[in-house]
């Protein structure tokens, strides 16, 4: 028995259009997601301040790249460290460790997972952006259990904390 694919519609947006949420400290506009695309690919534009990044992690269920549209970003992935200027690309394959730190004043970055659903991730620890701005400092640091038990829901393996592993 085969089955018929979903047919998908046509997306297109611009810059300021999307889903716009406020994911630890970043301003992430979700493009294209689970829901738009039959879960084929999640693309989220992100707008960054210098030190924001991830915990050092894993995904199990999706392949994960980046693409550095403003500003620099240093990834770590798979042991490597790599220097990631505008236009810079970055390919993270399901399996392997990796984390990123903004090292400019700000970066803008696109963020792809394929298949998509890491969406699902960033909206269950994120809230809806009051601004199309970097989000005010948080008081108080993300609560790291929550973060890692919401993560493992998503097939996501915390490792550690943020920052570049020395």
């Amino acid at each position: 028995m085969s089955v018929t694919p979903r047919t998908v519609s046509p997306i297109a947006l611009r810059q300021d259009e999307g889903e716009s949420l406020w994911f630890l400290g970043i301003l992430a506009t979700i493009k294209a997601s689970s829901e738009t695309t039959d879960g084929r690919v999640a693309v989220i534009d992100h707008l960054a301040p210098q030190g924001a990044g991830s915990p050092l992690h894993v995904h199990h269920h999706e392949d994960e790249w980046f693409y550095v549209t403003e500003g620099e970003l240093t990834f770590w992935v798979g042991g490597r460290l790599i220097e990631a200027p505008a236009g810079s690309f970055v390919y993270g394959p399901r399996g392997i460790a990796h984390t990123f730190t903004v090292t400019s004043s700000e970066a803008r970055f696109l963020l792809v997972t394929e298949p998509a659903g890491f969406e699902g991730f960033m909206r269950t620890l994120s809230e809806p952006a009051l601004s199309l701005t970097v989000p005010p400092p948080a008081t108080e640091p993300p609560d790291f259990e929550r973060l890692a038990a919401t993560a493992a829901e998503y097939g996501i393996e915390i490792l550690g904390p943020p920052g570049i592993p020395s």
